[in-house]
Parts: C-alpha cells; sequence; structure tokens
C-alpha cells in the first residue's frame, strides 16, 4: 500500500528530501509524474488513466504535506522501509489502507517510474 500523511503533519518538510520517488510534496504545491522520476512523454499507469509526465498535477492536499499514492513505492527497490515514515517527528507516515498493493506491483511501479521497464 501507498504511505500517507496524516493530518498531524507539523509541515516540517523532514520526509520530502527522503523519498527516492519524490512523490513527497509540500501543501499546495503542484506536482509532476516526471519530478524526481525518469518519465517523460505520455505515461499510461495500471489503472489505464493517460498523463502527460511533464504536466502540472493538482495538489493532494492545500493544509499539510502529502503524498503522491502513483508515486510512492514505499521505498520497495530502494531501502527495506519507508524512508518519511523513518525520519517523521511525529510519526504521520502512515500506510495508507485505501491504497492497498503487493510488493510485486510496488517493485513495478519503481521499475516504471525509473523507467527501468514501462509496464506499471
Amino acid at each position: 500500500m501507498a504511505i500517507i500523511i496524516t493530518d498531524e503533519c507539523i509541515n516540517c518538510g523532514a520526509c520530502e528530501p527522503e523519498c527516492p520517488n519524490n512523490a513527497i510534496y509540500e501543501a499546495a504545491e503542484n506536482w509532476k509524474f516526471s519530478d524526481g522520476t525518469k518519465l517523460s512523454g505520455k505515461i499510461a499507469l495500471a489503472n489505464g488513466k493517460e498523463f502527460s509526465a511533464d504536466e502540472d498535477q493538482e495538489p493532494v492536499n492545500d493544509e499539510y504535506y502529502f503524498i503522491v499514492a502513483d508515486k510512492c513505492t514505499e521505498c520497495k527497490g530502494f531501502f527495506n522501509e519507508p524512508q518519511c515514515a523513518t525520519v517523521c517527528p511525529v510519526d504521520c507516515c502512515v500506510p495508507d489502507d485505501d491504497i492497498v498493493e503487493t510488493e510485486e506491483q510496488l517493485l513495478a511501479k519503481q521499475k516504471f517510474l525509473h523507467n527501468e521497464e514501462q509496464d506499471f
């Protein structure tokens, strides 16, 4: 499953530089699939949705830091545990029970984001 930042976030920003997929953004910040990844041009996600990797996307949250679920791999392929949760001083980076993914799905997403294979 993806990681989510709860409303207990104090906006310290400790999590943002730790994310290997650049999936964490400051409150109210537009984001792109291409940020911190090797994605470019037209992309298609596993759910069938298509995007331009370089097009600005709307912020997920306008009050505190947020994680883009389509870019979160729980650090699979990089680390043994989610780095955002490891550095969070208030323990507000927690698993998102609404987005459950297997380890295989998370690893496939990691490969997709970093152009190691294109079948996310």
